[in-house]
């Protein structure tokens, strides 16, 4: 088991103000593994102070030795895959094999796609308006306020682009899944990152991240989370008028047009849902199909779910782990009780547990599923994929863009232009094309209730940014 007992502030590991303990348990067994610290507003303002005091000198410090350092994160993240999988393995629940080969992977994909766009700003030198040069200056003290699904990744989302533009950051991880920040936290002192340019302190949501978010020295809050929580955050960083990005909530839908080869585009559709056992604000939890093919799509996609067994994490044949806390469980297993009672009909999977002990949920997939019904209108983070029947291409917008969300989405089509012409009339941030992977330095982020600002790349690092008019210097 891990023991934590101190945060990380201003470059060294600080007892907390009190003696609150956060219990992190593997969701696949309920076996604890690990323990870390819960802070109070006290530990917040003891960070944010560290990177208040730390924020001109890692301003000033020419944006190669901020990218020398990222690097090094980079490297070291890498080496230490195996360990961070497992850690994540244990604190949230995915398959070791998804682990390594996503969750890892992406940190370190953040970390180099950050300092490779700040190379690019600064190859392309500050521009001149006539008489004036815009400048680009970090915004200040970031609060960093990250998820469970994906702990490391959210995390290195944010982290990364803030400490290539200059900012420093307070950062408060879930309570669910802390174990790899505090590692993060090692790698960054091990890199040389100077004192207090990062910071952690963990603890719950309306204690530590609402003083992280009401802190009049906190200049910006970048957060992911549920679409609840993220009104929450934008109405107490109002008060401050700060900067905010939001990374919120999503109910994707993808399209499947007559065209499309079902071989193929009917197993990746239920790994677009599935992947991280539907844990993911971007799945495409809708499959939007011609009413024409619905009994072969049936078909093809229960097909395709019976490959995605369920096991315990460490099992390298397991494709879904748990979710990740039996709070979630029950959540994922009521959206499935809703559906039935609803009249969605059942293909495949069910409210049953597919495993007694741990918060395991069976692959599920409903058809006929109306656009009223909860489960085409709530994000139900969970394995649980509805197949709705359209008539037309219309009809097909129509229902996808009938939820309040528009984080991702997707379309499939053996011709190329129909897909994107279909593809720019959905109301979302991202629509992937005939499954293509996901690109960690194109932007990413949501229309409506999906947030606000964008992550990952170029536009993930302008967000960290002010931009300043020096009339007369041009």
């Amino acid at each position: 088991m891990i023991e934590r007992k101190a945060f990380y502030i201003g470059g060294e590991w600080t007892a907390p103000a009190a003696g609150g303990v956060t219990e992190v348990r593997d969701p696949a067994t309920g076996e604890l593994v690990g323990r870390t610290p819960r802070g109070t507003a006290e530990d917040v303002d003891a960070a944010v102070a560290a990177a208040r005091a730390a924020f001109e000198p890692w301003a000033a410090t020419p944006p190669t030795e901020r990218i020398a350092v990222l690097d090094r994160v980079r490297d070291a993240l890498r080496a230490r895959n195996d360990e961070l999988a497992d850690l994540i393995s244990a604190e949230m629940g995915a398959p070791r094999t998804f682990s390594r080969g996503a969750h890892v992977t992406m940190a370190v994909n953040n970390f180099d796609a950050a300092a490779r766009a700040m190379e690019e700003i600064l190859a392309e030198g500050e521009e001149t308006i006539g008489s004036t040069l815009v400048v680009r200056e970090p915004v200040g003290v970031v609060g960093a306020i990250t998820p469970w699904n994906f702990p490391l990744h959210q995390i290195s989302a944010k982290v990364a682009p803030a400490l290539a533009a200059g900012c420093t950051v307070v950062l408060k991880p879930s309570e669910v899944a802390p174990l790899s920040a505090y590692a993060l936290a090692e790698i960054f002192a091990e890199a040389g990152l100077p004192a207090g340019v990062f910071n952690l302190v963990g603890g719950a949501g309306r204690v530590v991240g609402e003083r992280i978010v009401a802190h009049p020295d906190v200049d910006m809050v970048s957060f992911t989370g549920s679409t609840q929580a993220g009104r929450r955050i934008a109405e107490l960083a109002a008060t401050g008028l700060k900067k905010v990005t939001l990374e919120l909530g999503g109910k994707s839908a993808n399209i499947l047009l007559d065209d499309a080869d079902l071989a193929v585009a009917v197993p990746a559709a239920v790994k677009q849902c599935y992947a991280n056992t539907g844990q993911a604000c971007a799945a495409l939890s809708r499959l939007l199909v011609p009413r024409s093919l619905l009994d072969e799509v049936e078909r093809r996609a229960a097909e395709a779910a019976t490959a995605w067994t369920v096991g315990q994490p460490s099992d390298p044949s397991a494709k879904l782990g748990p979710v990740a806390s039996p709070d979630q469980q029950r959540s994922v297993l009521g959206f499935i009780d809703s559906g039935i009672a609803e009249g969605a009909r059942l293909v495949l999977g069910g409210p049953t547990p597919p495993i007694a002990t741990g918060a395991f949920v069976s692959p599920t997939i409903f058809s006929d599923v109306t656009g009223d019904m909860t489960i085409a209108q709530e994000e139900i983070f969970g394995p649980v994929l509805s197949i709705l029947p359209y008539d037309t291409e219309d009809e097909a917008v129509r229902i996808a863009n009938s939820v309040p969300y528009g984080l991702s989405g997707g379309v499939w089509s053996t011709d190329r232009d129909r897909a994107v012409a279909l593809a720019r009339r959905l109301r979302t941030g991202q629509v992937v094309l005939n499954g293509q992977p996901l690109n960690l330095r194109a932007p990413f982020g949501g229309y409506g209730q999906s947030g606000l600002g964008r992550e990952y790349g170029r536009y993930g690092l302008e967000e960290y940014f002010e931009i300043k008019s020096l009339q007369g210097a041009g």
